[in-house]
């Protein structure tokens, strides 16, 4: 059995009508009347693997086979920035990002509930995946993304599964708030992060993190902050297994922003309330938000485990995803390497200690945007088609 619990003044929703925020206003999230237990986890590594701690509870499952993605040592990397990282890359699931782990699960509760057509706002990512898990539920899908600011890769992607594009001549901000208030006229069923169902979705990263680290709690977990939902989502997941006596610890819950579009991190500095980045700009697409809605949430999950966020510059985050590339084949689109850039600034500014073990999430594949690639790796070289003219470029 499962309920919505407003985080800020603790009224209770049932789980049976579409609701995104508490009549307070306040940010709503899944609970559970049972604590999970290690032995009720089965089959493959992947979301489902944990269907008993999501909040399903009569629909069948629309489902891509998500989640299972690889954790990586990183033993170059590690030794060159100084401290022992481990890599969960998330850019291995079926559309390219951590996104299909929340629209497995928020798609499926849509269908529970008989939503007739889904939507979300978007920088990209969540596009193409509810696009994607849309057209598996045969289910029509809306996407409102900012005009010229998505990288093609994603609206290809969208485009491709089926989905409805439009894009507005304004930011993701406000394409959100059009969403919003749309859904409230009853237009269509939202799976932002927003939407707390579809956050469930993406708490499994910490219950497959656990996993494969074989039960031992790294001593910090690093990502990417643009909306603020994937680290509110991942500390909920630590949380729950906290509580339900899985795990002894908590790991320290760490954002990273890019510098162009860093509300949170400047908030959390001045300790006050987040002041929105009205034209926020970044060559991250991905994390360009100059108002995450899950801001609340963050700070929960960054002030109860004594964690921390940062921001970091442009030329920072791709030289970042160039070293993790080139020294450990691990190819990351630009938000997801702000992660790693963090941590190399936070051990830099000895915020993070060289003795601990550190987790980075990032968060999608390389080739969600190629151009950006393309800009921060270099370019080919060119040689008439001759033995003597290609022995010379490679000399």
């Amino acid at each position: 059995m499962t309920w919505l619990h407003c985080i800020e003044c603790g009224d209770r929703y049932g789980g049976n009508e579409p609701r995104y925020t508490c009549d307070c206003g306040g940010l709503l999230e899944v609970r559970y009347e049972e604590t999970p237990s290690r032995s009720d986890f089965s089959g493959p590594l992947g979301v489902w693997r944990y269907s008993s701690v999501l909040p399903l509870e009569t629909a069948d499952s629309v489902t891509l086979h998500e989640g299972g993605t690889p954790l990586y040592d990183t033993e170059k990397l590690s030794d060159e920035i100084g401290v022992e990282i481990h890599v969960k890359h998330e850019g291995m699931n079926p559309t390219g990002s951590f996104k299909d782990r929340g629209m497995t699960v928020g798609v499926s509760k849509a269908i529970e509930l008989g939503i007739e057509r889904v939507a979300c706002a978007s920088t990209g990512n969540t596009s193409a995946a509810l696009a994607a898990y849309g057209a598996a539920a045969d289910i029509p899908a809306v996407v409102l993304l900012p005009q010229g600011k998505v990288a093609m890769g994603k609206v290809a992607q969208a485009l491709m599964h089926g989905a409805h594009l439009v894009e507005l001549d304004g930011n993701f901000d406000e394409c959100l708030r059009i969403v919003r208030e749309l859904a409230d006229e009853g237009f269509f069923y939202v799976l932002n992060s927003i939407n707390p169902y579809r956050l469930e979705g993406q708490k499994t990263i910490a219950f497959e993190l656990l996993e494969q680290m074989n039960w031992e709690v790294p001593d910090r977990v690093v990502l990417p902050i643009g909306n603020a939902g994937n680290i509110s989502a991942i500390y909920k997941g630590f949380r729950e297994f906290y509580h339900g006596g899985i795990i002894d610890e908590m790991p320290m819950m760490t954002g990273v922003q890019a510098e162009g579009a860093s509300p949170l991190v400047g908030a959390l500095q001045k300790s006050g309330p987040l002041e929105p980045f009205e034209s926020p700009e970044t060559k991250a697409t991905a994390i360009r938000i100059g108002d995450p809605v899950n801001a609340p949430k963050a700070r929960e999950a960054i002030g109860e485990t004594d964690g921390t966020a940062t921001s970091v510059t442009d030329e920072e985050l791709m030289d970042a995803q160039v070293k993790l590339a080139q020294r450990e084949g691990i190819g990351v689109e630009p938000a997801s390497a702000t992660s790693v850039a963090g941590v190399k600034k936070l051990l830099n500014e000895g915020v993070i200690d060289s003795t601990e073990t550190v987790a980075c999430v990032t968060t999608g594949h390389l080739l969600k945007d190629p151009d950006a690639a393309l800009e921060a790796s270099g370019d080919t070289t060119k040689a008439d088609a001759t033995l003597e003219a290609v022995r010379e470029a490679l000399d």
